[in-house]
């Protein structure tokens, strides 16, 4: 776009469904899609603006090293099964007072693992730091905060992911791209629903899961909402639910640029 050519991108898997042959080759599939960009049907996949793509990378970069973390937090209590050794009681075990007691037992693959640790976590540290000065200057995020279990890096990373609200529609339109909605198949005037569909950007539908987790905490009418649906279908549907009507919740703050309010809070004051 920088040389002064207009670039298209193609979604894939919804090209394919549509330009599918059983000759297939790169004469073949250009044709194709030049084709189907001539008649205004090609499906698209939009291009963030380089900002918008850079604050995607650190927010993944975050959720990647405090991945890479986690994994050998787990390594470490492996070593400390295998050893049959007991973690303390009385504190965290990746707390100070536990890393100072994980370096005491003398354990050669405990020591390794607490050093790999340590520059992770100052990239995390670094890195959170830097976050939270960008989510302080920007009132999409603010607006994102006032949701009940959005701090500022889950609202840093729905503003990534979504970029214009203005692309979507509604607030189903916004939950259909996280993959929070059900998969339906209709034939013969018989209608059924199966599973999300899990299409779309998963870093999102992920945000909204962690959301709804914090959210339902907290006694609102999202939450009401969760318990009902609980007792009906268990847990793990119920926050799924739950993560889905976050997403439509975000939709309103952003297009109405107003705070997010539950009528609970106005009947409890």
């Amino acid at each position: 776009m920088d040389e002064g050519y207009d670039v298209t991108v193609s979604h894939p898997k919804k090209t394919r469904y549509i330009a599918e042959a059983r000759i297939k080759s790169d004469r073949v599939d250009s044709k194709a899609l030049a084709e189907l960009l001539r008649l205004d049907s090609l499906p698209t996949s939009i291009i963030p603006p380089r900002e918008l793509a850079e604050l995607r990378e650190k927010i993944r970069r975050r959720a990647f090293i405090v991945k890479q973390n986690t994994k050998l937090k787990v390594k470490i209590c492996d070593v400390l099964a295998y050893e049959g050794v007991r973690p303390p009681t009385g504190h965290g075990l990746f707390t100070k007072k536990g890393v100072d007691w994980l370096r005491g037992l003398g354990l050669e693959p405990v020591d390794c693992y607490l050093r790999l640790m340590t520059p992770l976590s100052r990239e995390v540290l670094l890195l959170s730091k830097e976050l939270r000065g960008m989510a302080k200057d920007d009132t999409d995020v603010q607006l994102l905060m006032t949701i009940p279990g959005v701090g500022y890096y889950i609202a840093l990373l729905i503003k990534a992911e979504v970029g214009d609200i203005g692309r979507f529609s509604s607030g189903d339109h916004l939950a259909s791209y996280a993959g929070l909605v059900p998969s339906t198949r209709s034939s013969g005037g018989v209608t059924r629903r199966g599973r999300i569909t899990r299409e779309g950007s998963r870093w999102l539908r992920w945000a909204q899961v962690e959301a709804a987790m914090v959210h339902v905490r907290r006694d609102s009418q999202v939450t009401r909402f969760y318990h009902r649906v609980a007792e009906r279908r268990g847990k793990k549907p119920a926050l799924v639910a739950v993560a889905r009507k976050l997403a439509t919740v975000c939709y309103s703050v952003l297009v109405n640029r107003r705070p997010y309010f539950d009528p609970l809070d106005a009947q409890a004051t």
